[in-house]
């Protein structure tokens, strides 16, 4: 059921939030629904229609308006009839371009070349397909920022990424030169980089390495896959220490230590453990942390929080160390669990020393 595009026949303007230049094109396509496809989504029919939409493209079309059942806007989950005309005006996506926010920023440490931030969670580092304003660099460029321009244009300044909802240290460059030697130690592997993370169910032992290769999962593309050597496709090695800081209940505080940086390694390398990270529900974690009879309210993001950072300054090669406290949010998130189980709560600040 491929699509049958007519040749471009709409003038519409659209405004990109990233750059002055209108979208002005766009191709049209309309079907009528069959007795097979009554009852469908109306989302999942429209991605058969058009296979060369991705499924997220497709729901941004009906977000935008640009699909329309019956002459009018419907949402994803409507269900079908035989008979409904269903039209697809397939804009494409506007070129993206960084533009500056009005965002405050938690800073950690400036100088000439660096700038160090204490990310929140819920802000993505930089843009993506779907998600346009509200980033980090949005909020760096709202400060006036100089940052170094050596990589993707959507990226100024950004030499490694902590996912959406993991909160912590980002090192920031303000020049290319900056951006070279930050870009080279993390490659080479001398950036030292330690997380704070509450995992689902008790480890036994006191600290051990997780060397799992870790690639894109096969069947869900929104997750990787973590493995032994050899058993995933076009797969990276990937290197996790820890150690354990205190046990609550069926959870296990830990610190963290990360030796490559691949993507969603601590998230993915712990799921593999059958330990996943408490509110990471990608990665298998029940939404709800149930503790004996009780449940524990959903925290609303992953307890993972890049607590240190130690790297050499890019001129001068002083060793800069770095440490962002555990966001109150998590520090409460603690408080109630402990206070669950009859735990001590000086216990377990006891444990979280130099973090708090």
């Amino acid at each position: 059921m491929g699509a049958n595009w007519s040749s471009v026949i709409t003038k519409e303007t659209t405004q990109s939030a990233y750059t002055d230049t209108p979208v002005s094109e766009a191709q049209r396509q309309s079907f009528t629904v069959n007795a097979e496809e009554s009852g469908r989504r109306l989302d999942r029919v429209v991605a058969a229609h058009c296979p060369e939409l991705s499924r997220t493209r497709v729901q941004e079309l009906i977000d935008e308006g640009l699909v329309l059942l019956n002459g009018k806007a419907a949402k994803g989950s409507h269900k079908i009839r035989t008979g409904d005309v269903i039209e697809v005006v397939a804009q494409e996506r506007p070129a993206l371009r960084a533009e500056a926010e009005n965002i405050p920023l938690e800073v950690l440490y400036e100088d000439n070349d660096v700038l160090a931030v204490n990310k929140p969670a819920g802000m993505s580092v930089h843009a993506g397909a779907g998600n346009s304003r509200g980033t980090l660099v949005n909020a760096l460029l709202g400060r006036g920022q100089s940052l170094s321009r050596d990589g993707d244009a959507l990226r100024p300044g950004i030499v490694h990424r902590l996912d959406k909802e993991t909160s912590g240290i980002v090192l920031v460059a303000k020049n290319d030169f900056a951006h070279a030697r930050l870009s080279e130690a993390f490659r080479q592997r001398t950036i030292r980089k330690i997380y704070v993370a509450l995992v689902q169910g008790e480890l036994r032992e006191e600290g051990g390495r997780i060397e799992l290769e870790i690639a894109r999962d096969p069947r869900r593309r929104t997750r990787m896959a973590a493995k032994l050597a050899g058993a995933l496709a076009n797969a990276r090695e990937a290197r996790t220490d820890w150690r354990v800081l205190c046990r609550i209940d069926a959870t296990s505080l830990l610190e963290v230590e990360l030796h490559t940086g691949r993507t969603h390694q601590i998230r993915v390398h712990f799921a593999a453990l059958r330990h996943p990270v408490v509110g990471d529900t990608l990665y298998g974690a029940s939404e709800k942390l149930h503790v004996g009879r009780a449940t524990l309210s959903p925290l609303g993001r992953n307890f993972l929080h890049a607590a240190r950072i130690g790297f050499a300054q890019p001129h001068t090669g002083e060793m800069i160390e770095l440490t962002a406290p555990l966001p109150e949010e998590l520090r409460e998130y603690l408080a109630r669990l402990a206070a669950l189980v009859g735990d001590n709560p000086a216990r377990i600040d006891a444990a979280l020393k130099g973090f708090l």
